[in-house]
């Protein structure tokens, strides 16, 4: 195996490493252990890649704000729909501003590797460790030594681990001293306690909810599954639940008041499907039968559904999480290069970064954003 000494070597392809390939006009070379680029990007989406949104702010972030919109202001959503618009990328909006590929998600990674050589590209290589001796970063792995002035860390975060994800850029930053925010499953279903269980039984059904975690409120479809509760509303709420109870609001189209009279059985009138409604009216221990009929006390039951307070057992876990939470503590890492303040040269971006978006494309987008700083950085 031969030595191998370039500018820049980035650790990572994925969507941060793939576009600062792109736009990077040093030498450089990118190494990953897995046998092919984007994997992430190729299976999200449902295979068409949820690239970024229309509206994209801080608020949508996990993270220091100050940070983050620092370096989304740089490469921003509009840049990244113009840069793809030029490079012939059809896109198509759906619900929540949420921007697709067309066709799929191929053609961004097609794209992405056909503005870099093959010879800068280094798969299937794992990174054993990274040291730095005198100016040049020594980088162990199991395709030989590699030496650079210039490392980018962009290994992702620790989900889906199928798909190669592993500990390795929190692995380097720990080694140069730097500090790595607790890190947990993110944009993840949760697993629910032996009073929910019944939960499990309705697995498949679909419903909007309202859920509260702290202070932080989302709206969306909640969807029952075999481990307990996923769906889109359910991911978001992941991010900024710990330990401890949410609450969902399982009725919150509904003003109970104006169905208190109907002589419609209570199942018909609470506008979520029948199967739920019907399981809800068992675990109420109420009989099913025309609204006008119901006591107040089953009325006061029947509101609990607005506010159905209980405490998730835990989530699905990195298998099924789309992001890491946590990472590099963004504080020693200067925002307007992605170079660490602790390490000459060492760099930083993406999802190993104590930054998570919520789910509608921002996680890519930051991605890009923090790729793009990066890239202009170095030169």
């Amino acid at each position: 195996m031969k030595n191998r000494k370039v500018d820049t070597i980035i650790i990572g392809a994925g969507a941060s490493g793939l576009f600062f390939g792109t736009l990077s006009t040093s030498d450089y070379l990118i190494i990953d252990n897995n046998p092919k680029v984007g994997s992430k990007m190729l299976i999200s989406g449902g295979g068409k890649c949820n690239i970024t949104n229309g509206k994209v702010k801080p608020k949508n972030y996990l993270g220091n704000q100050k940070f983050v919109r620092n370096i989304i202001k740089r490469f921003d959503q509009h840049k990244l729909l113009s840069w793809l618009s030029e490079q012939g990328i059809t896109l198509e909006m759906r619900k929540n501003n949420q921007y697709f590929c067309k066709t799929s998600a191929k053609d961004i990674v097609d794209r992405l590797k056909s503005g870099i050589d093959s010879k800068r590209l280094k798969l299937n290589t794992k990174v054993n460790s990274v040291e730095k001796k005198d100016d040049l970063f020594e980088i162990d792995t199991t395709s030989g030594y590699f030496y650079a002035k210039n490392l980018v860390v962009a290994s992702g975060g620790l989900s889906f681990p199928k798909l190669g994800a592993t500990s390795i850029g929190y692995d380097i930053a720990t080694s140069f001293g730097h500090s790595i925010n607790r890190l947990s499953a993110g944009l993840v279903g949760f697993t629910v306690q032996p009073e929910q269980f019944f939960f499990k039984e309705l697995s498949g059904i679909s419903t909007e909810v309202k859920i509260r975690v702290g202070e932080k409120e989302i709206e969306g479809a909640l969807l029952f599954a075999h481990k307990g509760l996923s769906g889109p509303a359910v991911l978001d709420a992941s991010l900024y639940w710990d330990k401890g109870k949410i609450e969902i609001d399982f009725l919150p189209d509904l003003n109970l008041s104006t169905i208190k009279n109907s002589k419609k059985k209570i199942s018909n009138l609470l506008g979520i499907p029948s199967r739920l409604s019907k399981s809800f009216l068992v675990e109420l221990e109420i009989e099913d039968r025309a609204s006008n009929q119901l006591t107040s006390s089953e009325w006061k039951r029947i509101e609990s559904l607005k506010t159905y307070i209980f405490s998730p057992a835990g989530t699905f876990g990195y298998s099924k999480a789309e992001v890491t939470k946590g990472g590099v503590d963004t504080d020693e890492i200067d925002g307007s290069n992605m170079m660490s303040r602790r390490v000459k040269n060492l760099y930083f971006m993406g999802e190993v970064l104590d930054v998570t978006g919520e789910l509608g494309g921002y996680n890519f987008q930051w991605a890009f954003s923090s790729a793009f700083v990066c890239a202009d950085a170095i030169k």
